[in-house]
């Protein structure tokens, strides 16, 4: 998929481990790994938004398009 995600740049620099956004944004630590990894085929506003608060970023920074991905995006 053409779309990138970079929550694991984002925890990084904000000197945070997985287990502690998790908490924070109300998810579990599997399905955070899951959205992470790239793995994910899609996610709500809502858990973007609470990504976003926990880790005071915008929704580019966690996530960005690449051209020349795999093929179109599903959705």
């Amino acid at each position: 998929m053409p779309i990138t995600v970079d929550i694991d740049v984002m925890l990084a620099r904000r000197k945070m481990s997985v287990g502690e956004l998790a908490e924070r944004v109300g998810i579990t630590p599997a399905n955070l790994a899951v959205l992470k990894n790239g793995r994910a085929k899609a996610v709500r506003f809502a858990t973007l938004a609470a990504l976003c608060e926990a880790l005071d970023c915008q929704p580019g920074d966690l996530l960005r398009w690449e051209p020349g991905g795999d093929g179109p995006a599903e959705g």
